[in-house]
């Protein structure tokens, strides 16, 4: 008998990782494995769907983004699975994030396209005017499944370092007896897909066979997804003696980015998320129009809006002061707590909301019975409300709704340049330029410079030099789901308290400010890493649990 093939990728699925809900194949559900395979468009549409399972962080864990899980946010509900995160009760057993089942299933339908359309000529469209457009553009798919198997890989890693390392389809018996690869065994992996691919896509399809298309892998995406890779490798977690040759290896692969000269960056830091065009942008994942993510986060106060993330006090304080460039514990810096955001890194007005910020068209009002604060239902636990990746030009009144598509963003130079400056100053210090064409030191300015922020200053030493450049990339890299990883591969997550600001209206309608505590939040060490999921333990008793779980 035939078996239709929505039915034999779920099963399968469900032997190798369990409990994964599949994203069937548009029209799957009454074809066959081979009509699915035997038709052009049809094994396209497969492959479009494999770009969808990559992760984008718009609210993923329980309507959170994992910034509410690290000192960036706090999410407004106090019953979501992010919390978790945060007061230590997650486990192997009560998982959160941990995408083991969601990331092998992509992995299993990448290794299914790569066997399926291994040889494929597609014969029957020999005679079409567009075969030859046709066929140049299925040569890159390959390519492009590779990439997004690197990439799903990469996501294991990241949570759970090594995993087992699956190329090809198994049966039930193979799958539940696979053992885990090392970490340095799935960076290589990485890394080697990388490489093998990097020589076969084109910069950009823009133009490509006669076609403009953007969203798909191209030579700058797999150049960095290895750079990053090579980065964490790099990194305290899993480079426990500072192998310098490591941090090398990041540098090199970042700078190959910064040398092609492919992108550039944004003249305005409001167009580095939700610009689908933007010259720094790498690699990226399109959302149909949609006003999910405004629902989730547009102040409260504003019809439509419900709250959701957070920011802390503990990232309002990271942006320095604008004149000075240093930080506001800096009693030279020009911080003034009357008026605490005046004079600060503009960047902050573009990422955070703040006690009297224009919001479509009004001043927001955080203190206690004002528009956007306590005692509304869902107000501000912070004092602060999310700015970056919210449209405001999104309207959710009743009778006026309106959506639009937004850009979540994998990879962009802006990141790169930091890459390129940490593992620099590792690896040489901050002004040497080891044979490369500029200095960490000189990569790091240029976002400075972009942000309109005064240069890092010339002779410091490569710790001072490190305290900084966490800072900056905490600042650029806000809510682009970095700084979750960060505090882990830098192994920083010690205990933390997080701090809100306090808001109250004078008698004569002055603004008092205070510093408040918000939460403290428990760290471990081994949460570091991930637990493998108990269930997987289960079903193979090849694989080993990670550290501490």
């Amino acid at each position: 008998m035939k078996q239709y093939i929505s039915i034999i990728l779920a099963f399968i699925g469900s032997l190798l990782f369990g409990g994964c809900d599949y994203l069937d194949y548009d029209e799957s559900s009454y074809l066959t494995r081979e009509d699915v395979f035997s038709e052009y468009s049809r094994a396209e549409s497969y492959l479009t769907n494999i770009y969808t399972q990559l992760p984008a962080d718009w609210g993923t864990v329980d309507g959170a983004i994992r910034a509410c899980g690290v000192d960036e946010a706090v999410h407004v509900n106090s019953l979501s699975n992010v919390r978790k995160f945060n007061d230590g009760t997650w486990s192997a057993i009560n998982t959160v994030d941990g995408h083991w089942s969601g990331m092998y299933s992509g992995i299993y339908d990448v290794n299914l396209f790569l066997s399926e359309i291994e040889g494929e000529t597609w014969e029957e469209l020999m005679w079409n005017e567009d075969y030859p457009e046709l066929m140049e553009q299925f040569e890159m798919y390959p390519y492009e499944a590779r990439y997004l198997r690197a990439y799903f890989y990469f996501e294991l890693l990241r949570r759970y370092g090594g995993v087992p390392i699956v190329k090809t389809e198994l049966s039930a018996e193979e799958a539940n007896s696979v053992i885990r690869a090392s970490f340095d065994e799935l960076v290589d992996y990485i890394v080697s897909e990388c490489d093998a691919i990097i020589e076969v896509l084109p910069v950009t399809f823009d133009g490509f066979s006669n076609n403009s298309e953007t969203g798909r892998a191209t030579k700058g995406a797999a150049m960095a997804l290895k750079a990053r890779t090579l980065l964490y490798a790099a990194s305290p977690l899993h480079n426990t003696s500072n192998d310098i040759n490591k941090w090398q290896a990041a540098a090199q692969a970042n700078y190959a980015i910064i040398d092609s000269a492919w992108y550039s960056l944004e003249g305005n830091y409001n167009n580095v998320v939700n610009k689908g065009n933007s010259s720094e942008l790498i690699f990226e994942k399109r959302q149909d129009e949609s006003n999910d993510f405004e629902i989730k986060n547009f102040p409260i106060g504003y019809e439509g809006g419900n709250t959701g993330t957070c920011p802390t006090q503990n990232l309002v304080d990271a942006y320095e002061m604008q004149s000075t460039g240093l930080s506001i514990d800096d009693p030279s810096s020009g911080y003034d707590n009357v008026n605490p955001y005046s004079g600060r890194d503009p960047r902050l007005a573009k990422t955070v909301i703040v006690n009297g910020s224009s919001w479509k068209g009004q001043s927001i009002e955080v203190w206690y019975g004002g528009a956007n604060a306590e005692p509304k239902y869902n107000a501000t636990k912070t004092g602060y409300y999310l700015k970056k990746y919210v449209i405001e030009s999104v309207n959710l009144e009743t009778g006026n709704i309106s959506k639009k598509r937004h850009t979540w963003v994998y990879f962009r130079l802006g990141e790169v340049l930091l890459n390129f400056a940490e593992a620099m100053n590792e690896a040489y210090g901050p002004e040497n330029n080891a044979g490369y064409g500029m200095t960490a030191l000189q990569a790091v300015n240029q976002l400075r410079s972009r942000a309109g922020m005064p240069d890092f200053p010339s002779g410091m030493s490569a710790d001072e030099f490190r305290t900084k450049l966490r800072n900056e990339r905490r600042v650029e890299l806000a809510f682009e789901d970095h700084r979750f990883w960060d505090v882990r591969r830098w192994k920083i997550g010690a205990d933390i308290d997080i701090n809100g600001m306090h808001v109250e209206l004078g008698s004569e309608g002055e603004y008092i400010y205070r510093n408040i505590d918000v939460e403290t939040r428990v760290w471990n060490e081994r949460m570091n890493l991930f637990p493998i999921p108990q269930t997987e333990l289960y079903k193979n008793s090849n694989l080993t649990q990670n550290p501490g779980w």
